[in-house]
Protein backbone atom coordinates (compact mmCIF):
# COMPACT_ATOMS: atom_id res chain seq x y z
CA UNK A 1 0.00 0.00 0.00
CA UNK A 2 2.82 2.18 1.10
CA UNK A 3 4.33 1.63 -2.78
CA UNK A 4 1.33 2.02 -4.24
CA UNK A 5 0.89 5.62 -2.44
CA UNK A 6 4.44 6.48 -3.27
CA UNK A 7 4.34 5.68 -7.07
CA UNK A 8 1.09 8.17 -7.28
CA UNK A 9 2.00 10.57 -5.70
CA UNK A 10 5.47 10.52 -7.35
CA UNK A 11 3.87 10.57 -11.09
CA UNK A 12 1.34 13.02 -10.16
CA UNK A 13 3.93 15.53 -8.70
CA UNK A 14 6.27 17.48 -10.37
CA UNK A 15 9.28 16.99 -8.39
CA UNK A 16 11.99 17.61 -10.97
CA UNK A 17 13.46 20.57 -9.04
CA UNK A 18 14.16 18.38 -5.78
CA UNK A 19 16.47 15.95 -7.73
CA UNK A 20 19.12 17.05 -5.81
CA UNK A 21 16.98 16.45 -2.73
CA UNK A 22 16.06 12.83 -3.81
CA UNK A 23 19.54 12.25 -4.58
CA UNK A 24 20.74 13.09 -0.95
CA UNK A 25 17.99 11.01 0.43
CA UNK A 26 18.71 8.26 -1.88
CA UNK A 27 22.66 8.03 -0.98
CA UNK A 28 21.84 8.00 3.05
CA UNK A 29 19.08 5.39 1.95
CA UNK A 30 21.75 3.23 0.31
CA UNK A 31 24.01 3.47 2.77
CA UNK A 32 22.00 2.77 5.56
CA UNK A 33 19.87 -0.29 3.60
CA UNK A 34 23.36 -1.39 2.21
CA UNK A 35 24.85 -2.01 5.96
CA UNK A 36 21.32 -3.38 7.11
CA UNK A 37 21.55 -6.20 4.55
CA UNK A 38 25.59 -6.82 5.71
CA UNK A 39 24.43 -7.55 8.92
CA UNK A 40 21.14 -9.37 8.14
CA UNK A 41 24.01 -11.75 5.46
CA UNK A 42 26.64 -12.03 8.43
CA UNK A 43 23.31 -12.88 11.03
CA UNK A 44 22.36 -15.43 8.87
CA UNK A 45 25.69 -17.12 7.79
CA UNK A 46 26.54 -16.75 11.61
CA UNK A 47 23.28 -18.39 12.91
CA UNK A 48 23.06 -21.51 10.28
CA UNK A 49 26.65 -22.34 9.65
CA UNK A 50 29.42 -20.42 11.89
CA UNK A 51 27.27 -21.12 15.24
CA UNK A 52 26.63 -24.94 14.82
CA UNK A 53 30.45 -25.11 14.19
CA UNK A 54 31.67 -23.73 17.06
CA UNK A 55 29.11 -25.22 19.32
CA UNK A 56 30.19 -28.94 17.81
CA UNK A 57 33.86 -28.23 18.51
CA UNK A 58 33.44 -26.80 21.94
CA UNK A 59 31.14 -29.62 23.17
CA UNK A 60 33.78 -31.87 21.92
CA UNK A 61 36.65 -30.10 23.33
CA UNK A 62 34.50 -29.78 26.76
CA UNK A 63 33.62 -33.70 26.70
CA UNK A 64 37.34 -34.55 26.28
CA UNK A 65 38.17 -32.25 29.08
CA UNK A 66 36.33 -34.94 31.42
CA UNK A 67 35.84 -31.81 34.07
CA UNK A 68 32.37 -30.05 34.45
CA UNK A 69 33.09 -26.30 35.27
CA UNK A 70 32.19 -25.10 38.44
CA UNK A 71 29.23 -21.91 38.81
CA UNK A 72 29.10 -18.87 40.77
CA UNK A 73 26.05 -16.83 40.45
CA UNK A 74 26.02 -13.79 41.66
CA UNK A 75 22.50 -11.46 41.40
CA UNK A 76 22.47 -8.30 42.40
CA UNK A 77 19.04 -7.11 43.62
CA UNK A 78 17.76 -3.61 44.44
CA UNK A 79 14.20 -2.71 44.98
CA UNK A 80 13.08 -5.76 43.03
CA UNK A 81 9.31 -6.46 43.94
CA UNK A 82 8.83 -9.96 45.56
CA UNK A 83 7.12 -12.04 43.07
CA UNK A 84 9.74 -11.23 40.81
CA UNK A 85 12.55 -11.86 42.77
CA UNK A 86 11.05 -15.13 44.01
CA UNK A 87 10.79 -16.05 40.14
CA UNK A 88 14.50 -15.29 39.75
CA UNK A 89 15.83 -17.02 42.15
CA UNK A 90 13.89 -20.54 41.85
CA UNK A 91 15.73 -20.14 37.99
CA UNK A 92 19.00 -19.36 39.22
CA UNK A 93 18.40 -21.79 42.15
CA UNK A 94 17.27 -24.80 39.56
CA UNK A 95 20.15 -23.51 37.47
CA UNK A 96 23.26 -24.34 40.00
CA UNK A 97 21.24 -27.71 41.30
CA UNK A 98 21.64 -28.35 37.44
CA UNK A 99 25.52 -27.69 37.06
CA UNK A 100 27.25 -30.73 37.19
CA UNK A 101 30.41 -29.91 38.77
CA UNK A 102 28.62 -27.54 41.68
CA UNK A 103 27.57 -24.09 42.20
CA UNK A 104 27.72 -20.95 44.40
CA UNK A 105 25.30 -18.47 44.46
CA UNK A 106 26.30 -14.88 45.60
CA UNK A 107 23.22 -13.15 46.39
CA UNK A 108 23.85 -9.68 46.65
CA UNK A 109 21.20 -7.74 48.55
CA UNK A 110 20.41 -4.26 50.11
CA UNK A 111 17.10 -5.27 52.35
CA UNK A 112 17.06 -7.16 55.10
CA UNK A 113 13.74 -8.85 54.24
CA UNK A 114 15.56 -10.01 50.51
CA UNK A 115 17.96 -11.70 52.36
CA UNK A 116 15.39 -13.57 54.50
CA UNK A 117 13.18 -14.28 51.67
CA UNK A 118 16.15 -16.10 49.43
CA UNK A 119 17.30 -17.70 52.58
CA UNK A 120 14.08 -19.29 53.08
CA UNK A 121 13.48 -20.08 49.27
CA UNK A 122 17.11 -21.65 49.02
CA UNK A 123 16.28 -24.01 52.17
CA UNK A 124 13.63 -25.46 51.06
CA UNK A 125 14.66 -25.55 46.87
CA UNK A 126 18.35 -26.84 47.68
CA UNK A 127 17.73 -29.29 50.63
CA UNK A 128 19.96 -31.89 50.62
CA UNK A 129 21.59 -30.23 46.96
CA UNK A 130 25.18 -30.21 49.10
CA UNK A 131 26.96 -29.65 45.55
CA UNK A 132 25.07 -26.17 46.15
CA UNK A 133 26.18 -22.96 48.51
CA UNK A 134 24.49 -19.85 48.67
CA UNK A 135 26.10 -16.90 50.16
CA UNK A 136 24.71 -13.91 51.65
CA UNK A 137 25.78 -10.52 50.79
CA UNK A 138 23.96 -7.49 52.91
CA UNK A 139 25.52 -4.23 51.71
CA UNK A 140 24.35 -0.69 51.80
CA UNK A 141 22.51 0.52 48.64
CA UNK A 142 25.37 2.53 46.98
CA UNK A 143 25.13 1.34 43.78
CA UNK A 144 24.65 -2.01 41.26
CA UNK A 145 28.84 -1.77 40.85
CA UNK A 146 29.74 -1.77 44.64
CA UNK A 147 27.08 -4.60 44.69
CA UNK A 148 29.24 -6.48 41.76
CA UNK A 149 32.23 -5.53 43.31
CA UNK A 150 31.96 -7.07 46.62
CA UNK A 151 30.39 -9.96 45.29
CA UNK A 152 33.09 -10.79 42.87
CA UNK A 153 35.84 -10.25 45.69
CA UNK A 154 33.17 -12.99 47.76
CA UNK A 155 33.84 -15.29 44.46
CA UNK A 156 37.65 -14.72 44.25
CA UNK A 157 38.30 -15.33 47.65
CA UNK A 158 37.15 -19.36 46.65
CA UNK A 159 40.11 -19.32 44.14
CA UNK A 160 38.25 -20.66 41.28
CA UNK A 161 40.03 -21.18 38.00
CA UNK A 162 39.70 -20.66 34.48
CA UNK A 163 37.82 -23.27 33.42
CA UNK A 164 35.05 -22.49 36.10
CA UNK A 165 32.29 -19.45 35.09
CA UNK A 166 30.80 -16.61 36.97
CA UNK A 167 27.50 -15.61 35.91
CA UNK A 168 26.47 -12.22 36.72
CA UNK A 169 22.74 -12.06 36.73
CA UNK A 170 19.90 -9.02 37.31
CA UNK A 171 17.66 -9.70 39.59
CA UNK A 172 14.69 -9.14 37.58
CA UNK A 173 16.12 -11.44 35.24
CA UNK A 174 15.70 -15.02 34.87
CA UNK A 175 18.37 -17.95 33.69
CA UNK A 176 18.00 -21.32 31.79
CA UNK A 177 18.13 -24.08 34.20
CA UNK A 178 20.70 -25.36 31.60
CA UNK A 179 22.48 -22.39 31.09
CA UNK A 180 25.88 -23.92 32.67
CA UNK A 181 26.33 -26.97 30.27
CA UNK A 182 25.49 -24.74 27.58
CA UNK A 183 27.24 -22.06 27.88
CA UNK A 184 30.68 -23.50 29.92
CA UNK A 185 31.57 -25.51 26.74
CA UNK A 186 32.90 -22.36 25.03
CA UNK A 187 35.76 -21.75 27.31
CA UNK A 188 37.75 -24.24 26.47
CA UNK A 189 38.46 -21.59 23.85
CA UNK A 190 41.20 -19.74 25.89
CA UNK A 191 40.42 -16.99 23.34
CA UNK A 192 36.73 -16.50 24.53
CA UNK A 193 36.63 -13.99 27.82
CA UNK A 194 32.90 -14.24 27.96
CA UNK A 195 29.62 -14.59 26.45
CA UNK A 196 26.25 -13.22 26.70
CA UNK A 197 22.89 -14.98 25.38
CA UNK A 198 19.60 -14.38 23.60
CA UNK A 199 17.27 -12.11 25.82
CA UNK A 200 13.39 -11.97 26.13
CA UNK A 201 11.31 -9.53 27.85
CA UNK A 202 8.04 -10.37 29.54
CA UNK A 203 5.94 -7.10 29.74
CA UNK A 204 2.37 -8.02 32.18
CA UNK A 205 0.71 -5.07 30.06
CA UNK A 206 -0.35 -5.39 26.27
CA UNK A 207 0.56 -2.05 24.37
CA UNK A 208 3.51 -0.06 22.54
CA UNK A 209 5.73 -0.67 25.26
CA UNK A 210 5.50 -4.27 25.03
CA UNK A 211 5.89 -4.44 20.96
CA UNK A 212 8.60 -1.93 21.50
CA UNK A 213 10.77 -4.06 23.71
CA UNK A 214 9.93 -7.35 21.84
CA UNK A 215 11.10 -5.41 18.54
CA UNK A 216 14.37 -4.34 20.30
CA UNK A 217 14.98 -8.08 21.13
CA UNK A 218 14.48 -8.97 17.60
CA UNK A 219 16.79 -6.42 16.17
CA UNK A 220 19.29 -7.07 19.09
CA UNK A 221 19.23 -11.08 18.09
CA UNK A 222 20.64 -9.66 14.22
CA UNK A 223 23.28 -7.48 15.69
CA UNK A 224 24.57 -10.01 18.04
CA UNK A 225 24.49 -12.75 15.54
CA UNK A 226 26.50 -10.40 13.10
CA UNK A 227 29.07 -9.10 15.52
CA UNK A 228 29.39 -12.37 17.14
CA UNK A 229 30.67 -13.71 13.45
CA UNK A 230 33.70 -11.08 14.00
CA UNK A 231 34.44 -12.93 17.54
CA UNK A 232 33.75 -9.73 19.44
CA UNK A 233 29.96 -8.73 20.52
CA UNK A 234 29.85 -4.58 21.19
CA UNK A 235 28.36 -5.21 24.71
CA UNK A 236 28.23 -8.02 27.39
CA UNK A 237 24.42 -7.13 28.20
CA UNK A 238 23.88 -6.58 32.04
CA UNK A 239 20.65 -8.43 32.80
CA UNK A 240 22.85 -11.85 32.42
CA UNK A 241 26.28 -12.54 30.70
CA UNK A 242 28.47 -15.54 31.61
CA UNK A 243 32.49 -14.94 32.20
CA UNK A 244 35.22 -16.97 32.07
CA UNK A 245 35.72 -17.30 36.36
CA UNK A 246 39.85 -16.13 36.65
CA UNK A 247 38.52 -13.17 34.52
CA UNK A 248 35.92 -11.64 36.44
CA UNK A 249 37.76 -12.14 39.51
CA UNK A 250 40.72 -10.58 38.34
CA UNK A 251 41.60 -7.43 40.60
CA UNK A 252 41.71 -5.31 37.84
CA UNK A 253 38.48 -6.42 36.30
CA UNK A 254 36.87 -5.76 39.79
CA UNK A 255 38.70 -2.47 39.85
CA UNK A 256 37.15 -1.58 36.59
CA UNK A 257 33.76 -2.64 37.37
CA UNK A 258 33.89 -0.76 40.77
CA UNK A 259 35.82 2.88 39.55
CA UNK A 260 35.36 2.93 36.13
CA UNK A 261 35.51 7.10 34.32
CA UNK A 262 36.85 8.55 31.67
CA UNK A 263 38.60 11.90 31.78
CA UNK A 264 36.66 14.29 29.45
CA UNK A 265 37.78 17.28 27.97
CA UNK A 266 35.36 19.42 28.86
CA UNK A 267 33.63 17.77 32.23
CA UNK A 268 37.04 16.17 33.80
CA UNK A 269 37.05 13.07 35.02
CA UNK A 270 33.62 11.27 34.92
CA UNK A 271 33.09 8.39 37.17
CA UNK A 272 30.68 5.65 35.51
CA UNK A 273 27.65 5.09 37.63
CA UNK A 274 25.95 3.30 35.16
CA UNK A 275 27.06 0.54 32.43
CA UNK A 276 28.31 -1.78 34.42
CA UNK A 277 27.88 -3.87 31.17
CA UNK A 278 30.06 -1.41 29.24
CA UNK A 279 32.94 -1.89 31.48
CA UNK A 280 33.10 -5.24 31.70
CA UNK A 281 33.39 -5.50 28.05
CA UNK A 282 35.77 -2.95 27.79
CA UNK A 283 38.22 -4.61 29.77
CA UNK A 284 38.09 -8.19 27.73
CA UNK A 285 38.34 -5.73 24.65
CA UNK A 286 41.30 -3.96 25.59
CA UNK A 287 42.66 -7.33 27.15
CA UNK A 288 42.62 -9.35 23.85
CA UNK A 289 39.92 -11.38 24.70
CA UNK A 290 36.95 -12.93 22.26
CA UNK A 291 33.23 -12.30 23.37
CA UNK A 292 30.79 -14.40 21.88
CA UNK A 293 26.97 -14.79 21.27
CA UNK A 294 24.45 -17.77 21.81
CA UNK A 295 21.43 -17.37 20.06
CA UNK A 296 19.95 -20.99 20.69
CA UNK A 297 19.77 -19.76 24.78
CA UNK A 298 17.58 -17.46 25.82
CA UNK A 299 17.82 -15.52 29.25
CA UNK A 300 13.97 -13.71 30.61
CA UNK A 301 14.00 -9.97 32.05
CA UNK A 302 10.95 -8.78 33.92
CA UNK A 303 10.34 -5.33 32.21
CA UNK A 304 8.35 -2.36 33.40
CA UNK A 305 7.31 0.49 32.08
CA UNK A 306 9.19 3.48 34.01
CA UNK A 307 6.84 6.36 33.09
CA UNK A 308 3.56 6.97 32.46
CA UNK A 309 3.52 7.16 28.73
CA UNK A 310 5.14 5.23 26.45
CA UNK A 311 7.16 8.10 24.73
CA UNK A 312 8.36 9.21 27.90
CA UNK A 313 9.47 5.92 28.98
CA UNK A 314 10.96 4.77 25.64
CA UNK A 315 13.44 8.39 25.93
CA UNK A 316 14.27 7.29 29.42
CA UNK A 317 15.60 4.00 28.72
CA UNK A 318 17.03 5.38 25.35
CA UNK A 319 18.96 8.37 27.45
CA UNK A 320 20.51 5.77 29.52
CA UNK A 321 20.94 3.08 27.00
CA UNK A 322 23.07 5.74 24.49
CA UNK A 323 24.69 7.52 27.31
CA UNK A 324 26.36 4.26 28.35
CA UNK A 325 27.55 3.36 24.95
CA UNK A 326 29.13 6.57 23.68
CA UNK A 327 30.57 6.92 26.83
CA UNK A 328 32.66 3.74 25.92
CA UNK A 329 33.10 4.34 22.06
CA UNK A 330 35.58 6.79 21.85
CA UNK A 331 37.95 4.73 24.28
CA UNK A 332 36.97 1.19 22.05
CA UNK A 333 37.69 3.43 19.13
CA UNK A 334 40.77 4.55 20.34
CA UNK A 335 41.61 0.55 20.55
CA UNK A 336 44.30 -0.65 17.84
CA UNK A 337 42.11 -1.70 14.96
CA UNK A 338 44.24 -4.75 14.15
CA UNK A 339 43.53 -5.95 17.90
CA UNK A 340 39.82 -5.49 17.64
CA UNK A 341 39.20 -6.05 14.12
CA UNK A 342 38.02 -4.02 11.20
CA UNK A 343 34.42 -4.87 11.17
CA UNK A 344 34.31 -4.36 15.15
CA UNK A 345 36.33 -0.94 15.12
CA UNK A 346 34.06 0.15 12.24
CA UNK A 347 30.91 -1.04 13.82
CA UNK A 348 32.02 1.04 16.89
CA UNK A 349 32.57 3.94 14.23
CA UNK A 350 29.22 3.76 12.93
CA UNK A 351 27.79 3.98 16.59
CA UNK A 352 28.55 7.54 15.74
CA UNK A 353 28.12 8.02 11.91
CA UNK A 354 24.44 6.43 12.62
CA UNK A 355 23.53 9.92 14.81
CA UNK A 356 23.68 12.18 11.79
CA UNK A 357 23.04 9.87 8.68
CA UNK A 358 19.82 9.09 10.59
CA UNK A 359 18.75 12.77 10.92
CA UNK A 360 19.96 13.76 7.99
CA UNK A 361 17.38 12.03 5.86
CA UNK A 362 14.31 13.92 7.60
CA UNK A 363 15.81 17.03 7.47
CA UNK A 364 16.70 16.67 3.93
CA UNK A 365 13.13 15.54 3.54
CA UNK A 366 11.51 18.93 5.76
CA UNK A 367 13.89 21.70 3.65
CA UNK A 368 12.67 19.76 0.30
CA UNK A 369 9.39 20.19 1.00
CA UNK A 370 9.68 23.90 2.03
CA UNK A 371 11.65 24.79 -0.78
CA UNK A 372 9.64 22.90 -3.56
CA UNK A 373 6.75 20.80 -2.99
CA UNK A 374 4.94 19.45 0.48
CA UNK A 375 3.68 16.15 -1.16
CA UNK A 376 7.40 15.45 -0.44
CA UNK A 377 6.76 14.93 2.93
CA UNK A 378 4.13 12.54 1.74
CA UNK A 379 5.74 10.89 -0.73
CA UNK A 380 8.53 10.41 1.88
CA UNK A 381 6.58 8.81 4.32
CA UNK A 382 5.26 6.68 2.77
CA UNK A 383 8.89 5.39 1.63
CA UNK A 384 9.50 5.15 5.09
CA UNK A 385 6.64 2.41 5.97
CA UNK A 386 7.48 0.95 2.97
CA UNK A 387 10.95 0.38 3.70
CA UNK A 388 10.23 -0.30 7.64
CA UNK A 389 7.66 -2.96 6.52
CA UNK A 390 10.17 -4.54 4.30
CA UNK A 391 12.55 -4.14 6.89
CA UNK A 392 10.32 -6.09 10.07
CA UNK A 393 9.42 -8.62 7.82
CA UNK A 394 13.13 -9.58 7.72
CA UNK A 395 13.17 -9.54 10.95
CA UNK A 396 10.66 -11.54 11.68
CA UNK A 397 11.30 -13.96 9.29
CA UNK A 398 15.15 -14.45 11.10
CA UNK A 399 12.85 -14.61 14.43
CA UNK A 400 10.64 -16.82 12.83
CA UNK A 401 7.47 -15.40 13.67
CA UNK A 402 4.98 -12.95 12.76
CA UNK A 403 4.92 -8.98 13.96
CA UNK A 404 2.03 -6.54 15.03
CA UNK A 405 0.87 -3.76 12.37
CA UNK A 406 2.74 -1.15 14.98
CA UNK A 407 6.36 -2.20 13.95
CA UNK A 408 6.70 -0.66 11.28
CA UNK A 409 6.05 3.04 13.13
CA UNK A 410 7.61 1.86 16.20
CA UNK A 411 10.62 0.73 14.16
CA UNK A 412 11.17 4.36 13.10
CA UNK A 413 10.08 5.90 15.88
CA UNK A 414 13.20 3.91 17.23
CA UNK A 415 15.59 5.40 14.54
CA UNK A 416 14.60 8.87 14.71
CA UNK A 417 13.99 9.21 18.48
CA UNK A 418 16.93 6.91 19.21
CA UNK A 419 19.16 9.55 16.92
CA UNK A 420 17.81 12.89 18.82
CA UNK A 421 18.32 11.40 22.40
CA UNK A 422 22.19 10.14 20.95
CA UNK A 423 22.64 13.56 19.16
CA UNK A 424 21.75 14.84 22.91
CA UNK A 425 23.72 12.61 25.14
CA UNK A 426 26.37 12.99 23.06
CA UNK A 427 27.12 16.49 24.24
CA UNK A 428 25.99 15.51 28.02
CA UNK A 429 28.40 12.60 29.02
CA UNK A 430 28.32 13.72 32.67
CA UNK A 431 24.79 12.75 33.07
CA UNK A 432 24.00 9.36 34.09
CA UNK A 433 20.48 8.35 35.98
CA UNK A 434 19.52 4.70 37.22
CA UNK A 435 16.02 3.88 36.03
CA UNK A 436 15.15 2.17 39.70
CA UNK A 437 16.98 4.76 41.80
CA UNK A 438 16.89 8.54 42.70
CA UNK A 439 21.00 8.76 42.01
CA UNK A 440 21.80 11.36 39.53
CA UNK A 441 25.26 12.31 38.20
CA UNK A 442 25.93 15.50 36.85
CA UNK A 443 29.73 15.98 35.95
CA UNK A 444 30.76 12.98 37.43
CA UNK A 445 29.57 10.67 40.20
CA UNK A 446 30.65 12.17 43.48
CA UNK A 447 32.71 15.04 41.47
CA UNK A 448 32.39 18.17 43.24
CA UNK A 449 29.73 20.75 41.61
CA UNK A 450 31.45 23.69 42.18
CA UNK A 451 30.09 27.34 42.38
CA UNK A 452 26.78 28.02 40.54
CA UNK A 453 28.35 29.62 37.74
CA UNK A 454 30.39 27.24 36.72
CA UNK A 455 27.88 25.32 36.31
CA UNK A 456 26.12 27.57 34.70
CA UNK A 457 28.55 27.72 31.75
CA UNK A 458 28.81 24.38 31.61
CA UNK A 459 25.38 23.99 30.74
CA UNK A 460 25.66 26.92 28.20
CA UNK A 461 28.85 25.70 26.83
CA UNK A 462 26.68 22.41 26.21
CA UNK A 463 23.81 23.58 24.48
CA UNK A 464 26.19 25.72 22.32
CA UNK A 465 28.24 23.07 21.13
CA UNK A 466 25.18 20.86 20.41
CA UNK A 467 23.07 23.71 18.34
CA UNK A 468 26.02 24.54 16.70
CA UNK A 469 26.76 20.77 15.44
CA UNK A 470 22.97 20.58 14.53
CA UNK A 471 23.36 23.93 12.90
CA UNK A 472 26.20 22.47 10.68
CA UNK A 473 24.11 19.42 9.72
CA UNK A 474 21.53 21.60 8.73
CA UNK A 475 23.54 23.52 6.66
CA UNK A 476 25.09 20.81 5.35
CA UNK A 477 21.85 19.19 3.90
CA UNK A 478 20.48 22.34 3.18
CA UNK A 479 23.12 22.90 0.72
CA UNK A 480 23.31 19.32 -0.32
CA UNK A 481 19.24 19.49 -1.78
CA UNK A 482 19.98 22.63 -4.02
CA UNK A 483 18.95 25.35 -2.35
CA UNK A 484 20.75 27.75 -5.18
CA UNK A 485 18.04 26.60 -7.64
CA UNK A 486 15.19 26.95 -4.94
CA UNK A 487 15.95 30.63 -4.16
Amino acid sequence: MSLALLTILVSATDLSGAREAFVVIGALGIWRYSWAVLNFSRAIWFRRVAYPRRKARALAAYAERGRSARAHFLVTSYRIPTDVTLRVYRSVFAAAMAAKGGAQVVASVVDAADARLIRTLFDRQCAGAHSVSLVMDRIPGTGKRDALAAGLRHIAKTCPTREDVVLLVDGDSCVPVDIVEKSAPFFTDHRVGALTTDEAAEIEEAGLFQDWFRLRFDQRQVMMCSMALARRVLTLTGRMSVFRADLATNPDFIRLVQHDHIDHWRFGRLAFLTGDDKSTWFWLLKQGFEMTYLPDVQSISMESQPKAGFVTSAVTLMTRWFGNMLRTNARALALPRKDIGTFVWWSLLDQRISIWTTLAGPSAAVLAALLYDPMILVAYAAWVLFTRYVFCTALSAFRGRGFPVTYPVLLYFSQLMGALVKSYVTFRLDRQKWTRQTTVSSFGVGAPQGPGWRKITRQLGTGYLHALAVGWLLLGVFYLVGFEGAL
